[in-house]
């Protein structure tokens, strides 16, 4: 039997129904995911879509609980992840929780439909990106009361430094890589490699109530035992697998899946550990290989028998091995992120796996992480060390080669010539002409058809999507998909997190001839002091705080809140029920030097 036969049969078994139809709507009536949109997919495949995309794009696309095994069950294909539901005595523990509350809500409204109404009585939370806390909300409002919570150690610290420090920078880039604004279509979006797409909604955050600290650590909730492998460093900074021994059931998190994962992200991200993550999986097969006899993921579909099981997590494991070996010794050759990504190719056995393949991460992508987990940006050429903003560089490229039109003209041999090579010149010299005269004709237009080419015969869903995404923006101008509520990531967040959330949205030079010192005097929400003085000084375009037990006798002025109050303020800038004393006015001159960020900034344009 074919490996991708062998997939065919892997994503649909154990299926018990499918959501119908398959669309989550939000409160406001937008619709948050719509399942329905993906029916084409079970056409053949078109001269828009690579093929092996197309089929791997039709497997996760398909939609509904899904059984794992004797008292594990899943939800797939309502957003980007997965939801897991392990039963216990009473009720249920729901590992992962999607995107938003109502993709969640969706997915539990579906395995109650058809195993009963049983309340959540435990929450895991396997890693700390989004698309597998998000939907908190809508878990634990099926809670029976309060509920135990685990996540491995540091969970919270890089949920918040990824979602909110960098999240307007992030949130723009996602929008090209999960392709957001496309259309669901032949010639638009067919996937994210991951999963069909992610869902917009409503987006919490919850702060564990338990965390994993080491590798062998056992916990029991509703009678189900669990025992967990701390993996840090490999597809997130904070992650764990689980075995279920009582099930023979283990849980990879997002740690081998059937695609190549990304070392370093596309949407932007901390670069993972391709050396430790291989040794993680070496671990694992040798932890919990002999007590398994299926292996699911937070993505796609499970792996059943030993045999199977060892195959797959030997493939995970030498594919990140090779990348990070092989990447390694070309950087002790002296070659270059680029021309390593040119020259080193995966050893047939490993690139003719489908759970290896490039859908998701790349091969090119990826090597590039590497070099630049080990030596960061620069390339040791002089060259690149002080280079041009891209306006200025382009400006320079388009005088040399004889003004905007000729630059096009010669763009536009390079893309009759229909090789793949002379499209990825084209799409550089294009970019600098956009750069440099924005409004030069023809320039847009080519460059959009130039992305357009590349998306579609791109294998890796992720390039697919950005470079169709670029190309709608060279033609209709930068957008951002509809955002969803996410004030339950502010309300998850402690003090100094909230403090720190300020601190990088202070315009440093309108700041720098400010001084001013403000105490935050923090209660609980029944009125008693939550843990004392936080002093926050703006100085020299810095904003620092530190936590006493004392007020600052040299500040001007003493603002008294519970930490929601703090969220709140933070957000609307009210002051609303909130108990100062002293000068208001500092208050104001913080809040007018603090810059919002901007959601559309521009991306394929100067």
């Amino acid at each position: 039997m074919s490996d991708c036969h062998q997939e065919e049969i892997d994503a649909q078994r154990g299926f018990v129904a499918a959501l119908k139809p398959g669309v989550v709507t939000r409160a406001d009536g937008a619709v948050a995911f719509d399942a329905d949109a993906d029916a084409f997919l079970d056409s053949p495949t078109p001269e828009t879509a690579h093929p092996g995309l197309w089929q791997h794009s039709r497997l996760t696309s398909l939609q509904g609980l899904f059984e794992v095994t004797d008292g594990i069950y899943q939800v797939r294909g309502l957003d980007l992840a997965n939801l897991t539901i392990v039963e216990g005595d009473v009720g249920i523990i729901v590992i992962d929780t999607l995107t938003t509350a109502e993709t969640a809500a969706a997915a539990l409204g579906l395995y109650r439909e058809h195993r009963g109404g049983r309340p959540v009585t435990g929450v895991v939370l396997t890693h700390p990106h989004a698309d597998h806390f998000g939907g908190i909300a809508a878990v634990l409002a099926a809670a029976a009361g309060d509920v135990p919570i685990l996540a491995p150690e540091g969970f919270l610290e890089h949920a918040v430094s990824e979602n909110v420090y960098v999240g307007p920078a992030m949130g723009r880039r996602s929008g090209f890589m999960y392709g957001s604004l496309l259309p669901v279509a032949p010639d638009g979006h067919v996937g994210c490699g991951l999963g069909p797409r992610l869902a917009s909604g409503t987006i919490g955050l919850a702060e564990p109530t338990d965390s994993i600290t080491r590798t062998g650590e056992t916990r029991v909730i509703d009678g189900v035992e669990m025992e967990f492998q701390l993996t840090p460093g490999s597809e997130a900074p904070a992650e764990m697998n689980i075995l279920f021994p009582g099930r023979r059931a283990l849980c990879l998190a997002e740690n081998a899946v059937h695609t190549l994962h990304n070392i370093v992200t596309l949407r932007g991200a901390e670069v993972r550990d391709a050396r430790l993550w291989a040794r993680y999986l070496t671990d694992a097969i040798d932890l919990f290989g002999s007590r398994a006899d299926v292996a699911f993921a937070t993505h796609h579909w499970p792996t059943w028998g030993a045999e199977r099981i060892e195959t797959f997590l030997g493939g995970q494991r030498d594919v990140y091995a090779y990348l990070h070996d092989q990447t390694v010794r070309l950087i002790n050759r002296g070659l270059t992120p680029k021309e390593i990504a040119e020259e080193l190719v995966l050893p047939p056995a490993l690139d003719a796996q489908p759970s290896t393949r490039g859908y998701y991460g790349s091969l090119s992508h990826n090597v590039k992480g590497i070099y630049q987990r080990y030596l960061g940006w620069y390339d040791a050429n002089p060259a690149h060390l002080w280079e041009l903003p891209p306006t200025e560089e382009g400006e320079h490229w388009v005088r040399l080669l004889g003004g905007a039109a000729a630059a096009v003209d010669r763009a536009a041999v390079l893309v009759d010539s229909g090789d793949t090579g002379d499209l990825r010149f084209a799409a550089t010299l294009l970019n600098h002409v956009v750069f440099a005269a924005p409004d030069a004709s023809g320039a847009r237009e080519l460059l959009a058809e130039v992305y357009t080419r590349l998306g579609h015969g791109a294998e890796n869903a992720t390039w697919r999507n950005i470079y169709l995404t670029g190309s709608r923006e060279l033609l209709d101008g930068p957008k951002v998909p509809p955002r969803g509520g996410g004030g339950g990531l502010l309300a998850a967040l402690s003090v100094s997190q909230l403090l720190d959330s300020l601190a990088i949205r202070v315009d440093g030079p309108r700041a720098w001839d400010l001084d001013l010192r403000i105490d935050w005097h923090l209660l609980d929400h029944d009125g008693t002091p939550e843990g004392g003085w936080w002093h926050a000084r703006l100085h020299n375009g810095v904003l620092v705080h530190r936590r006493d037990a004392a007020a600052d006798p040299a500040a001007g002025l003493t603002v008294t809140l519970t930490r929601p109050q703090l969220a709140g303020l933070l957000g609307a800038r009210s002051l609303d029920g909130i108990e100062h004393a002293g000068d208001l006015g500092m208050l104001q001159r913080l809040l007018g030097v603090l810059e919002a960020p901007d959601h559309a900034f521009p991306i394929v344009t100067g």
